[in-house]
């Protein structure tokens, strides 16, 4: 699952898409001259379609439906919970942080900083952070290592976090937690992430006998986009996300 995983991540770029499109096209004007034609047709069609992919109605429109499928709890609901459960992927490459020793949070950032919050709300809760390293090549430092960094930095008390750093994809961070937590999986915990994950979160959680209420976080869409909103590099992140998400949730189910 984790090498399929890291294969959805090229293959949900419309970028990559686009370059082997035009790599077939200079294949073809390469060879004789009857092709050249077509090939001249593939390299302005791949030129139009990367310019309408800068619109950012259309991959959020796809980001949408997922971010709104789970709401933000109360405050009121807060109250029953035991602690909460936060899932890696807002930590960039550690490289950083050998290098100034400051912990870099990406655009996902929300998924630590919230959870700051609502323990010092909830002095009785724990704090259970699940991330291990999802890159190909290792670089030998966990997110996990890094979130004791970083909660330790705001002040959270370290005998309220337990800190797993085997899992490197969201199946394998239910199954550790699960594995981890026994009986008290199925006590009632908050689940903090992305919201554009949470739909392919949430079931595996559930699938392993684990009782999560969704906190989804890190939104990336609002009630409606204008067209105006252009930004190329933009627009290409949110392509892949929501195409990854959706694949991503579709790939889980039919192995589930």
């Amino acid at each position: 699952m984790f090498i399929l995983s890291k294969l959805m991540s090229a293959i949900t770029q419309p970028v990559f898409w686009l370059a082997l499109w035009w790599g077939a096209a200079l294949c073809l004007l390469s060879g004789s001259a009857r092709w050249m034609r077509p090939a001249l047709r593939m390299l302005w069609a791949g030129w139009v379609v990367l310019g309408l992919l800068g619109f950012e109605a259309l991959p959020q429109a796809l980001l949408r439906p997922l971010e709104n499928r789970y709401p933000v709890p109360t405050l009121a609901s807060l109250q029953r919970h035991v602690g909460v459960i936060v899932l890696g992927g807002a930590i960039q490459h550690p490289g950083s942080y050998q290098a100034h020793a400051q912990v870099p949070l990406g655009e996902a950032a929300e998924r630590m900083t919230l959870p700051v919050g609502l323990m010092r709300q909830q002095p009785q809760w724990h704090l259970v952070f699940l991330g291990g390293e999802g890159r190909l090549l290792p670089t030998g430092v966990s997110e996990a290592e890094l979130a004791r960094t970083f909660y330790e930095a705001q002040g959270l008390d370290s005998g309220r976090m337990t800190l797993e750093g085997g899992s490197r994809t969201t199946r394998e961070n239910a199954r550790q937690l699960a594995a981890l937590m026994g009986a008290r999986c199925q006590e009632p915990w908050l689940l903090v992430t992305s919201a554009w994950h949470m739909p392919r979160a949430v079931p595996e959680f559930e699938a392993v006998g684990c009782r999560v209420t969704p906190y989804p976080v890190d939104f990336r869409t609002g009630n409606h986009t204008p067209w105006t909103e252009y930004s190329l590099a933009r627009s290409l992140a949110l392509w892949q996300t929501a195409l990854h998400e959706w694949l991503g949730g579709w790939v889980y189910g039919v192995t589930r």
